[in-house]
């Protein structure tokens, strides 16, 4: 314990545990008596502050070192200067929110300080005057003055960590999405990947009315930062975008229509981490259910045979969503080039084999439905080894 605080219940914590408990963890009760915290309220206990300190002081010569006193948590009405001193001069900007951003590095209560005196609308406003600035800047110091201010702003909002309530007001800035838009098409690495930790985010609390109307540029750059594999976490937070927003509306076609099916075939193909494997294809089967999210699998050289590779060698999550896809096309898609293909290709025998093995009973049930689809065709041919054209439902 460093820096002990007492909660309005009365029992005393470090600050950092109860305030992961509490911010990280969205916990509103004390994880001792299970009463409900007055948040943020969270009382110094001095006395057994000294009583540590005196302790490491008299453990000294035991290699123990003085734990140093604790800054105090941020007054509310320094932030609101903060904010209020940002004038129109980027430069001014720019120095009070590297000021703030020093702040909130110190501890949750700081940032949740700085959220409640209204940085959120304060940043967004500022991301989206200066994004929208630097379309139309002539002179290369002010745009690069004005991009910094952006980038600094959007670094800021990631650091914060924000709470429902705060990504909840990001919503009510229309432009706020088009802005993370312009700044993954010409942002920097650790801007682009900001900007989609808060889209996520986002989408996760939006009103499917909201997520309808996105623009197709919006899903251009979420397929070119999965393209470009910045960073596990950003790709992992792409996909998870996708996923959402994909569920909606018209957003599958501007998925497919940003190349999204190929991208993801070619990740698939060498891809080993389980839960990449099953995000790509929880996305690639949300995709699939679209005419043209099948074509653009089909057009692919790889598409089919990478989907029918993963089954039985990731989870049997990966197993049912690949089975899905497999469904989809042998379902709506099945010309006779991609029936002939599917078998030569090896992905008939490997659905056999599936009803052979423990893959997961969803699985089993879908590849029994693809298997009887095209039973004609498939249960009497040379491709399929003999010892797995045994398991071959029987009930077509």
């Amino acid at each position: 314990m460093k820096d002990p605080v007492t909660v309005s219940t009365g029992i005393t914590y470090d600050r950092e545990s109860i305030e992961k408990w509490v911010f990280a963890g969205k916990n509103d009760t004390c994880p001792v008596t299970k009463q409900s915290l007055i948040l943020p309220d969270l009382t110094p206990n001095h006395t057994l502050r000294r009583l540590i300190q005196a302790w490491c002081t008299v453990n000294a010569s035991h290699g123990v070192q003085r734990i140093p006193t604790p800054k105090a948590p941020v007054d509310k009405a320094i932030i609101e200067k903060l904010l209020k001193d940002a004038s129109d001069s980027p430069s001014l900007q720019l120095r009070s929110l590297r000021t703030l951003k020093s702040i909130v590095s110190v501890n949750q209560s700081n940032k949740r300080c700085v959220e409640s005196a209204g940085a959120v609308d304060f940043l967004a406003s500022l991301i989206i005057t200066n994004t929208n600035a630097t379309s139309c800047v002539v002179d290369d110091v002010d745009l690069e003055l004005k991009t910094n201010v952006s980038d600094e702003a959007l670094s800021l909002l990631h650091a914060i960590h924000l709470s429902e309530s705060g990504f909840k007001a990001l919503l009510t800035h229309s432009e706020f999405v088009n802005s993370l838009t312009k700044i993954m098409q010409r942002g920097i690495y650790e801007s682009r990947a900001y900007a989609v930790f808060l889209l996520k985010s986002m989408t996760e609390l939006a009103d499917p009315v909201q997520l309808i109307n996105l623009k197709l540029e919006l899903f251009t750059e979420l397929v070119q930062l999965l393209k470009d594999q910045i960073s596990e976490k950003a790709s992992r937070a792409t996909l998870q975008t996708l996923i959402q927003v994909c569920r909606w509306g018209r957003n599958r076609i501007k998925a497919v229509e940003a190349g999204a099916v190929a991208v993801i075939v070619e990740l698939l193909l060498d891809c080993k981490e389980r839960k990449a494997c099953e995000m790509m294809l929880i996305l690639l089967e949300i995709l699939s259910q679209s005419a043209d999210g099948r074509a653009a699998l089909l057009a692919h050289a790889a598409g089919v045979a990478v989907v029918a590779k993963k089954i039985l060698r990731v989870s049997t999550v990966a197993n049912d969503r690949a089975a899905k896809i497999l469904l989809s096309v042998c379902r709506f898609s099945a010309t006779a080039a991609v029936v002939q293909e599917m078998v030569e290709l090896g992905v008939v025998a490997k659905l056999c084999l599936v009803l052979q093995v423990d893959s997961g009973e969803r699985a089993k049930e879908k590849a029994r439905e693809i298997l009887k689809l095209h039973a004609r065709v498939w249960r009497n041919s040379t491709c399929v080894p003999r010892n797995l054209l045994a398991s071959y439902p029987i009930n077509v």
